[in-house]
């Protein structure tokens, strides 16, 4: 059994839900904007094979020249694969579609769940000194989502405020679950996210109070609004932060963000083990 949390000054989390269009991406990439405009050093690390957090952070594919793939699979130095964006405090390990026969490899690796967790224990990845680290996982329980778990502290599951919010999700809370009897015994759910909520919305407010409900303080006291220039900022590369930095997309993730310093300052001031 191995305990991950060794990585004491950088927090690692695995941003996860096996449904699609939950505002997944959406969160990796304007959460970690909103991370580093507080001055936390950030690293986003694109584990979908679409490689859209990588896009929507400003990298062309063609800049791509090392992947996700290569530090998983390959002997490539970190400092070779990790790009700063245009962002300040935030850097992007990219992905590109060479990352959609990484589960065929992954099997008949071994140790095959813990490629990225060795990974982000390079000496580079670990000298660089990030206060925080982000997984982007893809659509899908695969073996990358399962590598993002092992590697992480805890995982943040956006769930959008629709007919079938809940359904699937007990699978995801199961396989956190196994995990930490097995491979992490340091993980746990950081978060469930609601995303897309628009309040005018009588069942959007009956998915909060079912989440609320059911999953209590596991549900995020910030919710992401259905928001236009939210979905506009990727098509302008950037985060919404940059694009429309007053939108109530912005006002939200910086909301997330606070939230979240503020929870692992009160779990670190307590002394709890993170």
């Amino acid at each position: 059994m191995s305990n991950v949390s060794d990585l004491t000054a950088t927090r690692t989390i695995a941003i996860a839900n096996q449904k699609g269009g939950v505002g997944k991406t959406t969160t990796a990439i304007n959460l970690a904007a909103a991370l580093a405009e507080r001055g936390e050093k950030t690293l986003l690390v694109d584990l979908d094979p679409q490689g859209n957090a990588s896009t929507g952070l400003g990298l062309e594919v063609s800049a791509r020249k090392y992947t996700t793939y290569d530090f998983l699979f390959a002997s490539v130095r970190p400092s070779e694969i990790v790009i700063q964006t245009p962002h300040n405090n935030l850097s992007v390990i990219p992905a590109t579609t060479d990352l959609s026969s990484a589960d065929i490899e992954l099997m008949t690796r071994a140790r095959r769940s813990y490629l990225l967790h060795d990974a982000l224990r390079h000496p580079e990845i670990r000298e660089a000194g990030y206060d925080y680290i982000l997984v982007d996982c893809p659509p899908s329980l695969n073996l990358l989502t399962i590598n993002a778990m092992v590697a992480a502290q805890s995982v943040l599951v956006p769930l959008q405020a629709e007919f079938f919010a809940l359904e699937g999700l007990s699978q995801l809370m199961l396989t956190v679950r196994e995990l930490r009897e097995t491979a992490n015994t340091s993980l746990r759910i950081e978060g469930i996210l609601l995303t897309m909520f628009d309040r005018r919305n009588n069942l959007a407010q009956q998915v909060e109070a079912d989440a609320r409900g059911n999953l209590g303080e596991l549900v995020l006291r910030t919710m992401i609004p259905r928001n236009v220039r939210l979905s506009e900022a990727p098509s302008y590369a950037m985060p919404v932060l940059n694009f429309d930095s007053s939108s109530k997309g912005a006002i939200a993730y910086r909301d997330l963000a606070t939230e979240l310093l503020e929870k692992h300052n009160k779990l670190h001031s307590e002394g709890v083990v993170q």
